[in-house]
């Protein structure tokens, strides 16, 4: 796959960034933006202009509370927008269905991004890569009351064990990610961060690609934004905080982080790479 291989010649220099591409309705941050092809076609373009390592096509919102898609309709969203992109630019595809996962690899994506993490037999099977994400629930139900005896053991040991099992299936490319807002307090998602790099080393450890963290523009953000006892700030007001995590990522170890705001973060990845 020529768009794995300039990853991993990418991975020598900086971490990656993953930009986010939403063909949704009701997405968090930029649902409604890209429903039309075309528009969603040409944000992937800006962002592949930015500098983004792989576009994420999504079609079915996971944001807290969202209701599922039907499989015909996140189909019809999201095989287009994949079939465009990837002859320019790497692909992943971000969903829970393996129907949809198996169209967008033979629509030309080649990294399956799974919030269900249960999808490593599609990725075998295409000879793609995978991310094997943690949540707790579902998105309809997962921040309805989160609790974990140990948030840090319980993720950690979650993500690192399907990515065994994924590599002894014949995944040659994955990628653990800690899940940060899903089923997540925001002591839950602080707590992962400052725990980064043991994840990376576990990662390293079981033969993975690396760790993949996703906390652009998220809710625990606007907390950390506002006054305290105050309403979360808003999601046009976390660009900071979503750049911060970003940079904390990637010193902790993190391989690829996966972002809205494309230009900066890849700013922010440059420095951050070994000088020439």
């Amino acid at each position: 796959m020529a768009y794995a291989d300039a990853v991993r010649d990418a991975r020598m220099e900086r971490p990656l960034v993953m930009g986010v591409l939403n063909v949704t309705p009701d997405s968090f941050y930029d649902g409604g933006r890209y429903l039309s092809t075309s528009d969603a076609v040409a944000h992937g373009m800006a962002m592949v202009a930015q500098g983004a390592d792989i576009v994420d096509v999504g079609g079915e919102s996971t944001r807290p509370g969202a209701a599922p898609v039907d499989e015909g309709a996140e189909l019809e969203r999201v095989l287009p927008v994949v079939a465009a992109l990837s002859p320019r630019v790497r692909v992943s595809v971000d969903t829970l269905k393996p129907a949809v996962a198996e169209a967008a690899l033979a629509a030309g994506a080649t990294l399956v991004n799974d919030v269900s993490a249960s999808l490593w037999e599609v990725a075998a099977a295409a000879r793609a890569g995978w991310v094997a994400m943690h949540m707790q629930g579902s998105p309809p139900t997962m921040q309805a009351a989160p609790h974990y005896a140990d948030v840090v053991a319980e993720v950690f040991a979650f993500v690192v064990e399907r990515a065994r099992v994924a590599l002894a299936a014949g995944v040659e490319e994955v990628w653990v990610d800690p899940g940060i807002g899903f089923g997540k307090t925001t002591d839950h998602n602080l707590s992962l961060l400052r725990h980064l790099p043991e994840l990376a080393d576990m990662a390293v450890a079981a033969g993975c690609a690396g760790v993949l963290v996703g906390a652009s523009r998220k809710r625990f953000l606007g907390v950390l934004a506002a006054p305290p006892g105050a309403e979360p700030a808003g999601v046009e007001d976390r660009f900071e905080g979503s750049l911060a995590t970003a940079a904390l990522a990637m010193v902790a170890g993190v391989s690829m982080v996966r972002v809205h705001d494309v230009a900066a973060t890849v700013q922010a990845a440059r420095l951050y790479g070994p000088a020439a």
